[in-house]
């Protein structure tokens, strides 16, 4: 496979060829999952995918409980279906347990292991209604030294889901939880975490997935071992077997503008992708932060902000008068599709742009 296959590949999988008609459940079931740390992401990650989307679908998917927010891949907040949520925490939970028990602010408490396990079954049963972070602190209270570390670390590990609180994006602060149900066997699932990563992201390497997932290579290695004859090889590249063809190289990739953190930007060890090498660290902050994205002909060109009148593109390379046609007929979906609920989005992350982003040009785009 050429780069530009590989390429077209991932935007195919990623809904990114073209909207898809699909409902918000199958949608999110098609991409594994959708990055949630900032609310409104997903709904940003969905506009881009599905055909004649209104936020109104999303907020209704995630108020019925079809789609679930909780922490997941990368220790960070993502959505996915109900359905999937049970092999999908199972997968990642001794990952999600490290991150706070191997923790030093958690090795410097005198709390234990053990105590844990025992708040864990406490916070079962307390939080079987939603419950907000400070009302299961004070349930801690008085059963262990430091009810606000404990909190901290369960919050992370606990099987929980976040209850939608409201507000434009359906989460908002102080955020409340309710305990999650199901379970599944860890091995199984995560076989069945490559085996749907590959679905969404494929053709990718064993290195892809862990640094989709943070998972360590040998629960990876084991994985994909036993999925066998269920995948395949494409030039060294692991995909299943039973995948599509893939789209030629001269597939047209049309413009996009892409939400934070968005998941195409981060499922894979070798972003190139993507993001061209020199882009990486403009779109990629060194806190992490992943600034929303220009998509042209398939590769990220630029950022992009709301401002008064429109958004505010930034490119890092000079765009034909075509490209910017593109993006602004984007644009204008966006403002319409946001509408009131949220003029200034991802307002808090505007200190990068004073900081200032190398420009070829910056255009407003108007509403």
């Amino acid at each position: 496979m050429t780069p530009r296959e590989l390429n077209r590949a991932t935007l195919d999988r990623q809904l990114l060829l073209r909207r898809s008609p699909m409902s918000v459940g199958a949608a999110v079931g098609r991409l594994l999952a959708v990055q949630a740390q900032e609310p409104a992401s997903p709904y940003l990650a969905l506009w881009n995918r599905v055909e004649g989307l209104r936020a109104a679908d999303v907020d209704a998917a995630f108020a019925d409980g079809t789609l679930v927010r909780a922490s997941l891949l990368r220790v960070t907040l993502h959505a996915v279906c109900r359905t999937d949520w049970p092999a999908v925490h199972a997968a990642m939970t001794p990952l999600l347990r490290a991150a706070r028990l191997a923790d030093y602010r958690w090795l410097e408490s005198d709390l234990t292991p053990a105590e844990a396990e025992t708040a864990l079954a406490r916070l079962a049963a307390f939080a079987t209604t939603p419950r907000l972070g400070a009302d299961i602190q004070r349930m801690l209270d008085g059963t262990v030294g430091d009810p606000a570390r404990m909190w901290w670390a369960l919050r992370t590990f606990a099987p929980l889901h976040h209850v939608p609180t409201g507000g434009p994006w359906s989460f908002r602060q102080p955020a409340s939880f309710v305990a999650a149900s199901g379970s599944a066997d860890h091995a199984r699932s995560v076989r069945e975490l490559v085996r749907r990563y590959l679905a969404a992201f494929g053709p990718a390497s064993t290195s892809d997935v862990l640094a989709y997932t943070r998972l360590n290579s040998a629960r990876i290695k084991a994985a994909v071992a036993s999925l066998g004859s269920e995948l395949t090889l494409r030039d060294g590249l692991l995909d299943l077997a039973d995948a599509p063809p893939l789209p030629p190289a001269d597939t047209p990739a049309p413009p996009r503008l892409l939400g934070m953190w968005d998941n195409v930007l981060l499922a894979y060890a070798d972003r190139t992708r993507l993001i061209p090498a020199d882009y990486r660290p403009l779109v990629v902050r060194r806190n992490g932060d992943v600034l929303p994205a220009l998509l042209v002909d398939g590769y990220v060109a630029g950022v992009w902000r709301p401002t008064e009148g429109g958004i505010e593109a930034t490119a890092f390379h000079r765009l034909s008068d075509a490209d910017w046609a593109g993006l602004a007929a984007e644009a204008r979906s966006l403002t319409a599709f946001v509408g009131d609920r949220d003029p200034a989005l991802y307002r808090r992350y505007a200190h990068w742009w004073r900081k200032g982003i190398p420009a070829a040009e910056v255009r407003l785009l108007p509403a």
